[in-house]
């Protein structure tokens, strides 16, 4: 999820917003040797860290990111995926904010045996998590942080570059999220008239910039671009300013506790279009706030649901096989990737390291290279450390629930 300047509202905007850093933790490893066939005793310890909100409103989202890194890691060893190696997760807790992220990712870095980390949920959590673990080139992947400046810096839109080599993330970003939706209004709803609204924060403006971009290169036109305030309730005079202009959609930068009742009051004026928005306001929360007449109102968000595809089936249901307390949750499928990404890499890094530290450069550079089928698709990653796979789904709100209209990947054309 995006957001970099402000906390996203972290309420339980949970599911879809957030960006999650995870650490990887492992379970399978109790005390005894069971490295399958290694001469006694000599079974080295690797660890994969894993940092995410176990704790306060985001937790649902964070102890599925935990549980999916603790699946992964128990599998490796069974099956004695890395020959004279044990992986071990350890989790830790950021809270969904950045100081105690930062704290997590310094207590992790000052570990010697840490070879990597999965985590962080929130883009702002990761901000103060790369520049802890990059020093000490300890790989980090995010099964969910969608701000494009965590891999592309700054400039992301005019002048790319990449801030840490050792930062990946196996979702896709907001870059892709806003031209999906354009894609998805103009070329298969065949609505060619959008006005926009943003909530000026750094999530909702870029969501607008992109979409609206994408949008005019096709050939439709935005009747009115206009901003609300994030603390704005009463929408009279947005909605006012946007009617005359007789859109055939709304397209709407930002998340759900204002979305919702934007979507309420513009139905009740007479402008009765859908709103449409990015993963921000595909929440329960925002059906219940957009009341009856939400039906047909769209959102996107990363990935294809889970239960959709046969190796998404397989792991859900290994994962219910383990008993963890909690769900996978919304980051669960990019979660095992993620831990899966970091093991694919230590097959190469570990299999002639002395020990750990010596190994993390050569981590780094086997984890750019690495290229397997997952649980969300294709796992690989670009020059950015971005995923090659950018699959998103739009969604739209049938009877009370968001409903599956269209999961595809996005092409650039």
């Amino acid at each position: 999820m995006g957001g970099t300047v402000h906390q996203r509202s972290v309420v339980r905007v949970g599911a879809s917003l957030i960006v999650a850093s995870l650490a990887l933790t492992a379970c399978g490893s109790r005390s005894g040797d069971d490295s399958g066939g290694d001469s006694g005793g000599s079974t080295k310890t690797a660890k994969i860290g894993v940092i995410a909100p176990l704790s306060g409103d985001l937790s649902a989202l964070g102890l599925g990111i935990q549980h999916s890194v603790e699946l992964a890691v128990k599998q490796a060893n069974d099956s004695g995926a890395i020959p004279g190696w044990k992986l071990e997760v350890v989790p830790k807790d950021d809270e969904g904010k950045p100081d105690p992220g930062k704290n997590a990712a310094t207590a992790l870095a000052g570990d010697a045996d840490v070879i990597g980390v999965v985590g962080t949920l929130n883009t702002s959590v990761s901000q103060q998590v790369q520049p802890v673990l990059a020093p000490k080139n300890i790989v980090q992947v995010s099964p969910a942080n969608t701000g494009p400046g965590l891999t592309q810096g700054a400039q992301w839109q005019t002048d790319p570059k990449r801030p840490y080599p050792t930062y990946f993330r196996t979702c896709t970003t907001d870059a892709i999220q806003g031209p999906f939706a354009a894609r998805y209004l103009y070329e298969t709803a065949k609505i060619t008239k959008v006005a926009t609204i943003h909530d000026k924060k750094a999530y909702g403006q870029g969501l607008v910039g992109t979409f609206t971009e994408e949008f005019k290169k096709l050939g439709g036109t935005i009747t009115s671009a206009q901003t609300i305030n994030p603390d704005d309730a009463n929408f009279q005079a947005v909605i006012s300013a946007i009617k005359p202009s007789a859109p055939q959609a709304v397209y709407y930068g930002g998340e759900y506790p204002q979305a919702g009742p934007l979507s309420q009051q513009m139905k009740a004026a007479g402008l009765n279009v859908p709103l449409m928005g990015g993963d921000g306001i595909k929440d329960p929360k925002y059906i219940t706030l957009a009341g009856k007449t939400a039906t047909n109102d769209l959102s996107t968000s990363v990935g294809a649901p889970t239960d959709s595809t046969e190796a998404g089936k397989k792991f859900l249901a290994d994962y219910k096989t383990e008993g963890y307390k909690e769900d996978s949750a919304a980051y669960g499928g990019y979660s095992y990737d993620a831990a899966n990404s970091i093991i694919n890499a230590l097959k190469t890094s570990l299999k002639d390291a002395k020990d750990v530290e010596s190994a993390r450069q050569a981590t780094v550079d086997a984890l750019g290279k690495v290229a397997f089928d997952g649980v969300t698709g294709k796992v690989a990653f670009d020059q950015y450390g971005d995923s090659t796979t950018k699959v998103l789904t739009v969604y739209k709100v049938d009877a009370g629930q968001w409903a599956t209209v269209q999961t595809k990947a996005f092409e650039t054309k």
